[in-house]
């Protein structure tokens, strides 16, 4: 098997719990280290693999790929300096900060022959892989409205001070906002227009932490929203169709599991407890279904899989740079709209 070299460019939280355990676990690929610019933990739990200084070593080095998973602020511009060393890269969300560097990125890549996935890890989650599992099989008949939460109840400013100052991609819009955004782009394809209500309601904060948006569809309507004040959680996915309705709680389990460092494998991660099972309520062939639903498995290798077959086989990447413009786009409008208090077409 083809071995790609892969480099990290922080081993934060990003590089530690969602980059570096499935790049390890993938027989394609060989980790050969992260920069680090203060603290250097990478070999406490890879002692095989280098801490890199800087960035300009990691270009200089034998990989393959490079992970852009550095602050939203800086992706265009490191991801640019990947690409121009002739570097594959993956770009953790939100892929760039406007709608124009995410073009010139996806242009830049094709003019080199490259490969350049946006890191959309939550479209593997357990959750929506049972929503669109939902959808494919037509239980729910035409949809009429989806509405997606991503919350939290949490009132205290982030210690990571580039999310807590005002940058070009500080905010709630640009951190939660394109897991949302991707996975209704993902189940619905893109929308006619958008409405957007964005505040800021946590003490002392002075970036966006409260969103809500509204897609327009010709028949459909899509309700996304993400704020830090739910104690009390709703549910993740409601959706609505002519002959039924899909309610499910946010239960996929890989954040947690890999923030306290348990290890992915290919058997029984990402099942949910029985708790977090979905409820269905529809009619199929007839005969009224109205209770809760075994939930698929979710798993974030599928994602580093379909970046190796698509480096390795020339097939497309699992999230397309075309992808993540898409999503900038949708977020440009939302900034318009609730800038104007106007609908916004797309």
């Amino acid at each position: 098997m083809k071995k790609i070299k892969a480099a990290l460019l922080s081993y934060g939280m990003s590089g530690k719990v969602f980059q570096a355990p499935f790049l390890e676990l993938h027989p394609g690929f060989e980790l050969l280290g992260s920069w680090e610019r203060s603290k250097k933990l990478i070999q406490e739990d890879y002692p095989e693999v280098k801490s890199y200084a800087s960035i300009d070593e990691i270009l200089a080095s034998d990989a393959d790929l490079v992970v852009v998973n550095t602050p939203i602020d800086t992706h265009f511009e490191y991801a640019k300096k990947v690409l121009e060393a002739g570097k594959h890269a993956i770009v953790e969300k939100a892929f760039t900060t406007t709608v124009a560097e995410a073009q010139e990125l996806d242009a830049l890549a094709k003019e080199k022959g490259l490969k350049l996935a946006v890191f959309q890890n939550r479209r593997w989650d357990s959750d929506l892989k049972m929503v669109r599992q939902i959808l494919l099989d037509g239980a729910l008949g035409e949809i009429v409205e989806a509405e997606f939460h991503f919350d939290r109840y949490n009132p205290l400013l982030s210690p990571k001070a580039h999310k807590e100052t005002v940058n070009s991609g500080s905010g709630i819009l640009k951190d939660l906002g394109p897991h949302l955004i991707d996975q209704a782009l993902y189940l619905f394809g893109f929308p006619k227009a958008v409405f957007a209500d964005i505040r800021t309601t946590r003490e002392n904060s002075v970036v966006d932490d409260w969103v809500d948006l509204l897609l327009y569809y010709d028949d459909l309507r899509v309700r996304l929203k993400a704020s830090f004040f739910v104690r009390e959680p709703n549910p993740a996915y409601v959706i609505h169709g002519k002959k039924g309705s899909f309610l499910k709680p946010r239960g996929d389990v890989q954040e947690d599991d890999l923030k306290v460092m348990k290890k992915p494998n290919l058997d029984s991660w990402g099942t949910e407890p029985l708790d977090k099972e979905g409820f269905l309520h529809t009619e199929i062939d007839g005969r009224i279904m109205h209770g809760k639903i075994p939930t698929l498995k979710g798993n974030y290798y599928d994602f580093f899989d379909g970046v190796y077959n698509s480096i390795v086989n020339d097939t497309a990447e699992p999230v397309t740079a075309e992808d993540g413009a898409k999503v900038m786009q949708i977020i440009e409008a939302a900034i318009q709209s609730n800038k104007e208090k106007r609908v916004v077409d797309l």
